[in-house]
């Protein structure tokens, strides 16, 4: 039921852009416009006017050919056809079923205080663990990380964090390397406990003097960041709290409302 939902957002949404729609060509008096090519440009994750003018063109024709075929299509007669009339029965049903759940879905609301009271009634979902942001340098052996540590310990605290990343790129065998060795925010529990402890072990700025053996190999850990744990305020949180239980509301709805209508039909099944 979900999926009628989403569906009908996106048809109401393409019914209602008529009017803002740019021309894109001319087929025999039949506009093009960028709504027609909706379906298309939005594979892309992009709008119609950030795509290259090649890929941009390459969709144009492909509506013209479509549009051709369209009008063939109908000169063919294929509309007195009773397959196109059940088919057409089956699409307005469809879109009849989903614009009315749009609408039921639009009537619901959630209070900001109905928000607040999940938020703090489940509070625990909300606490962010203790985050470190690191880099590392991962080698085979445990001389290949003591020379590099010996390097990083011959270098000016300005330039370590430069020549971290330089030596991750040339040494380093994991695929992090070409990044600088960057790991990016992590927990403890994301990481396997000896390279955990140790990152964790460091402040901003410092690196391990000492390789850290894992099954993976020898580590050296620089660390750029720390986060302490923290509940993430409400205000960061209620639009999508609000979304949530919004959704939440009308999938119960629907649920009950279903139930309401299959008591009262008369319903048999063939398996």
């Amino acid at each position: 039921m979900k999926k009628y939902l989403i569906s009908g957002l996106v048809a109401t949404s393409l019914l209602s852009v008529g009017a803002f729609a740019k021309v894109l060509a001319t087929v025999n008096g039949k506009k093009i416009t960028t709504e027609d090519v909706a379906p298309i440009v939005s594979q892309t994750g992009r709008s119609f006017d950030q795509l290259p003018k090649q890929i941009q063109q390459k969709i144009v024709d492909q509506a013209i050919q479509r549009e051709l075929l369209k009008e063939e299509a109908q000169k063919s007669g294929v509309e007195n056809s009773s397959e196109f009339k059940q088919a057409l029965e089956r699409i307005k049903r469809d879109l009849a079923l989903e614009i009315w759940m749009k609408k039921k879905f639009n009537e619901i609301k959630v209070s900001d205080s109905e928000a607040k009271a999940y938020y703090n009634k489940n509070i625990e979902k909300f606490k962010r663990p203790e985050l470190v942001h690191a880099r590392h340098i991962l080698v085979k052996s445990k001389k290949e990380a003591e020379d590099i540590i010996n390097i990083l310990k011959h270098t000016p605290k300005s330039q370590l964090k430069q020549k971290f990343i330089e030596l991750a790129q040339k040494k380093s065998v994991g695929p992090s390397g070409r990044r600088g060795g960057d790991l990016g925010y992590f927990a403890r529990g994301q990481m396997v406990k000896p390279f955990s402890q140790a990152a964790f072990s460091l402040k901003p700025g410092e690196f391990t003097k000492t390789p850290v053996k894992t099954q993976f190999g020898y580590h050296i850990i620089y660390v750029e960041d720390k986060k302490p744990a923290k509940t993430v305020e409400f205000a960061k949180l209620k639009d999508r709290i609000k979304a949530q239980l919004r959704m939440k509301k009308f999938q119960e709805w629907v649920k009950k409302e279903a139930q309401k209508l299959k008591s009262k039909a008369s319903i048999s099944k063939n398996i």
